[in-house]
């Protein structure tokens, strides 16, 4: 009953966007521990540290453990069943009733076993087990689709934790220029040369650079603490290796692993999933179809009954029956044919989610390499900005000093200095989000090899 599944054929284009293809090298470092191009030794700990405490991980390990398990009582169901019933009693019968024959009370012994079995003719407990297998499989896709979820939400908030640094470092830079502006200003006014509102001018711009600062120092600890959450610890556990030397943004080089567009049908675990889900609901539809047939049982039962349990092992105890049965639904046909209706339109939806995961992909890949290639632009001019900036605010601060401009021209460059050195460290930091965010698309971190599942350490509230 139901249908035979076969695997949806997908249409995917030959090749990516044309205009960034030849900035990328396909011939680039696996895919499976992409984060080791960064060369970075602190983020391979924190990745590591995440495979092994994240509890994330605990819990869809256990998802497995649970559809291998359901898979189990499935198939248990396409064979014999055999049940011990063993009974004691004593009894005792009225006698106000009648006359009693016999013993009263006496006692009854009974040793016995029945046994069941349905034979599965027209399939539907064999699809039962298709579908279980199916969702096993899925629940292996989902375990490794978060890790690819999980490394990528590391790499990205290490990326920024070292970004927010940089930007302070930066900042602070600034507020010694500006300091020594405002020193400026103030021995110029000392000397009247200036009036006092090129002193309040130099504070102001001093102030709101001081300001920013915290505002940068929060969201440095915020980036720390969903670190230390996303390895399975706490922030102290993380404080001192995020300290360590070579403290900068990674960046990986140039060249990095891309494949073709239908790869994404093999390294995309979401992409694995969603095809499995969908042959777990087309077998469905089977099961579901096996109820307007009848069903064929094998039942029987062997007992021993004796009054004296010396008795037991005599043939005359014995009684026993056995025969074949059917059980067909005659009068719910309406309800199990809206029941498969149920089942196909599940499938339906399946498919669906399975063919917006395939869009979702090829949509995300394109993305990244499109924000790669433009922000590599932004950057080189970002770059030149702050070059142009640097060499501004000499020449004003001499020019000022020999009362060529007015202060104001100070503070403007000033700002125009510290506002392209801040969006060049930011630029940098979404470059290195947008290569994580590439290999995040390209369903990097995902081992293809067997999961190991956990072995029983404790029951639940043990």
């Amino acid at each position: 009953v139901g249908v035979n599944y076969a695997r949806p054929k997908t249409s995917l284009p030959d090749a990516w966007t044309m205009s960034i293809q030849p900035h990328l090298d396909n011939n680039a470092a696996c895919l499976s521990e992409w984060w080791r191009g960064f060369g970075d030794p602190v983020l391979d700990e924190l990745i590591e540290r995440t495979r092994r405490d994240n509890p994330d991980f605990k819990i869809a390990l256990q998802r497995i453990v649970e559809a291998r398990s359901q898979r189990g009582v499935a198939y248990s169901t396409l064979f014999p069943n055999l049940t011990n019933n063993d009974a004691y009693s004593r009894v005792r019968r009225s006698e106000g009733a009648g006359p009693v024959f016999g013993p009263n009370p006496l006692d009854l012994y009974q040793v016995g076993f029945s046994s069941g079995w349905e034979i599965d003719i027209f399939g539907g407990l064999r699809r039962s087990v298709e579908s279980a297998d199916a969702n096993i499989e899925a629940s292996i896709e989902n375990y490794r689709d978060l890790m690819v979820t999980l490394f990528a939400d590391v790499a990205l908030n290490y990326i920024d934790y070292r970004t927010f640094e940089e930007r302070i470092h930066v900042a602070r830079q600034n507020i010694n220029i500006q300091q020594d502006s405002l020193d400026l200003a103030e021995s110029r006014l000392d000397a009247g040369l200036v009036s006092k509102i090129d002193v309040t001018q130099a504070r102001a711009n001093l102030e709101t650079t001081r300001a920013l600062v915290p505002q940068l120092q929060g969201q440095l600890a915020a980036a720390r603490n969903r670190i230390a959450s996303l390895t399975g610890g706490y922030p102290h556990r993380v404080h001192k290796l995020l300290n360590q030397r070579n403290r900068h943004i990674p960046v990986p080089p140039r060249n990095y692993a891309m494949g073709r567009p239908a790869d994404l049908l093999r390294t995309r675990p979401d992409v694995r999933a969603a095809e499995r889900n969908l042959a777990s609901a087309v077998a469905q539809i089977g099961v579901a179809e096996s109820e307007l047939y009848p069903k064929f049982s094998l039942a029987g039962t062997l007992t021993l009954e004796a009054l004296d349990i010396s008795n037991l092992p005599n043939a005359a105890a014995a009684s026993y029956s056995f025969g074949p049965s059917i059980r067909w639904n005659l009068f719910r046909a309406g309800q199990i044919k809206n029941q498969i209706r149920v089942e196909e339109a599940q499938a339906m939806q399946a498919y669906g989610t399975y063919e917006k995961a395939v869009l979702a992909a090829v949509e995300e890949v394109e993305t990244s390499m499109a924000g790669i290639l433009t922000e590599r632009e932004r950057l080189s001019s970002l770059r030149r900005a702050v070059g142009a900036a640097d060499e501004s605010v000499e020449l004003v601060k001499q020019n000022y000093t020999e009362g060529i401009v007015d202060f104001q021209r100070v503070i403007d460059t000033e700002r125009v200095l510290f506002q392209n050195q801040d969006l060049a460290v930011a630029s940098k930091g979404q470059i290195a989000r947008n290569y994580v965010a590439l290999y995040r698309a390209l369903g990097g971190g995902a081992a293809l090899e067997e999961v190991e599942l956990p072995a029983v350490e404790r029951r639940p509230g043990g």
